[in-house]
């Protein structure tokens, strides 16, 4: 049974699961899922093709699914939000959906944590168990990888690629692409070294010691980074470090890291 305050407003056409609360003065779109155990809190906005995961909690006066904020979008495209279970959209959290050029959907993954006033703007892929920080800000089409920590004040540029398991110093700026594993930080942020505390919490020795030795060869080395990616590639046989090489080798946008003379 879903607890519903009379001052909300809950269109007709949306589905709400078991023991979904919905506070004072918010509002759920007739497109609206609100899986078991939604919290929708006071003056917060759950808008257009929404659909958000059990045992997620929006936080007062966030806006989820509103239209891109994009020039070219149209009121009758038919764009969505998709956000998994468990997550926490604090209060003033924006999160917009995609666009049709940019594939239509802005996904959250689970067991996320959005803090105070950040801003995941259209099209963004956001992995599970990803933090960010107050004021953090995704532009369009950036895609964050799992287990991800971004540091508060930080704004990401359009079609970055944050990798797995990265951490993003506060008040850093984000323009090019971050590998796996690694932290990251300042304006314009570079690489400056391996995620210590974020590996040693998830990976075996064995990992850790191959991200380090796979990290001084492509990182300390005077040869391009990608040809040092690919050596790796053919001869490493550690499944981090050719998560790692794979990232720079698809990079589009390239890696910032102080390079040797």
């Amino acid at each position: 049974m879903s607890n519903i305050h009379p001052s909300a407003v809950v269109e007709d056409g949306a589905k709400l699961g078991a023991n979904v609360k919905i506070g004072a003065f918010s509002f759920v779109s007739s497109k609206a899922v609100l899986e078991d155990n939604v919290e929708i809190m006071q003056g917060a906005g759950v808008y257009g093709d929404t659909v958000i995961g059990e045992d997620t909690k929006v936080y007062p006066y966030a806006i989820i699914g509103m239209p891109p904020q994009d020039i070219g979008h149209k009121s009758e495209d038919d764009v969505k939000v998709r956000i998994g279970k468990r997550n926490v959209l604090r209060e003033f959290v924006t999160v917009n959906a995609g666009t049709l050029h940019g594939g239509g959907i802005t996904n959250i993954g689970d067991d996320c944590f959005v803090m105070i006033y950040s801003h995941i703007a259209h099209d963004c892929q956001v992995g599970n168990s990803v933090v960010m920080a107050n004021n953090a800000t995704l532009a369009g089409h950036v895609e964050i990888g799992s287990y991800t920590v971004i540091g508060g004040m930080t704004p990401i540029h359009q079609f970055v690629k944050v990798g797995e398991g990265c951490m993003i110093g506060g008040a850093s700026a984000i323009s090019q692409d971050i590998p796996p594993f690694c932290l990251a930080e300042g304006n314009r942020a570079v690489v400056k070294g391996l995620n210590a505390i974020g590996i040693k919490r998830r990976f075996a020795k064995e990992d850790i010691r191959a991200l380090q030795g796979a990290y001084r060869k492509l990182f300390r080395s005077t040869q391009p980074i990608k040809e040092v990616a690919e050596e790796l590639m053919k001869n490493e046989t550690n499944e981090k470090v050719k998560q790692m090489c794979s990232f720079i080798l698809e990079t589009k946008r390239g890696i910032p890291y102080e390079r040797k003379n």
